[in-house]
């Protein structure tokens, strides 16, 4: 092969190696980082409040029961929701326990359901591993990595 064609192979192969390294530095930026907050978020996931545990009225919501910090906090469900540490989720969860899209909790005939998208850790409700569509009941307790969750619907 011709010198000059050897050299511009090299320097392809270089530039690969550093677009790899790059594209790795970013992801374990993201990683470390963690998805940033925003105010589409806040509004989905009812705001990052705290409020109390049980509320009379209102819609069916999930309320988180631990970890002890976000105890208290509230999702407000809508016909299918999605949750996982992805900023796109309509319930992100902070914990490296759970997947970037973990699971989906989901209205259908008149009842709610969880079901886990392929996650690597698994979803439980009340002690049971899903592995397709589960019905929800008030009461359930839905874990998601260290995230426990408890249906008011």
């Amino acid at each position: 092969m011709p010198e000059p064609l050897l050299k511009l192979l090299e320097l392809c192969l270089l530039a690969l190696l550093w677009l790899f390294f790059l594209r790795v530095l970013r992801a374990v930026w993201v990683e470390v980082r963690g998805p940033a907050p925003t105010a589409a978020r806040a509004a989905t996931n009812g705001g990052g409040r705290r409020g109390p545990a049980r509320r009379r009225g209102g819609g069916p919501r999930l309320v988180v029961v631990e970890p002890k910090e976000a105890k208290g906090r509230a999702y407000s469900l809508q016909e299918e929701q999605t949750v996982g540490r992805a900023a796109g989720c309509q319930i992100t969860l902070d914990d490296t326990y759970v997947s970037q899209l973990h699971a989906r909790v989901f209205a259908k005939d008149g009842g709610w359901f969880v079901e886990d998208l392929g996650s690597t850790n698994g979803t439980y409700l009340n002690t049971k591993r899903v592995s397709g569509p589960l019905a929800v009941k008030r009461g359930d307790r839905i874990k998601i990595g260290a995230v426990v969750m408890e249906a008011e619907i």
